[in-house]
């Protein structure tokens, strides 16, 4: 989970701890679901609606790639496509500075996204980070 990991790291870094935290990509399933032991709690259509966290970041990601750089803009494209799923009720949308966790507003180069969304009453996290490079 990003925001744990940018927790571990400061922590690491506050405590002097000789170590180096790796960011790995995120695992997910053939259709862009996020792994996790979660997913066993969904039910029925609530495992294909789940997709919607996936498909939110990427629309953002598709966003910012082709221009769109306002952060407001990439928190309401992921904010409409989870609402337009019946199944999920979103609790948050972030569009983050990938350091701080800080919440970004005007026009980024480089952002954190972040969710959780409830798809029945499974709570699903997500998160994917842009960047300008």
């Amino acid at each position: 989970d990003a925001q744990q990991t940018v927790v571990i790291r400061q922590m690491s870094r506050d405590l002097s701890f000789p170590v180096d935290v790796v960011i790995c990509p995120t695992v997910r399933e053939p259709d862009g679901l996020a792994m996790s032991s979660r997913n066993a709690y969904l039910h029925g259509d609530e495992r294909a609606a789940a997709t919607v966290l996936y498909q939110a970041l990427t629309a953002a990601r598709a966003a910012f790639e082709t221009g769109s750089r306002d952060a407001e803009t990439l928190r309401q494209i992921m904010a409409a496509t989870i609402d337009a799923e019946p199944l999920a009720r979103r609790q948050y949308v972030s569009c983050a500075d990938p350091l701080t966790l800080h919440e970004l507003e005007g026009p980024v180069d480089s952002a954190l996204l972040s969710m959780a969304v409830f798809v029945g009453r499974t709570r699903l996290i997500d998160n994917l980070m842009l960047d300008n490079a």
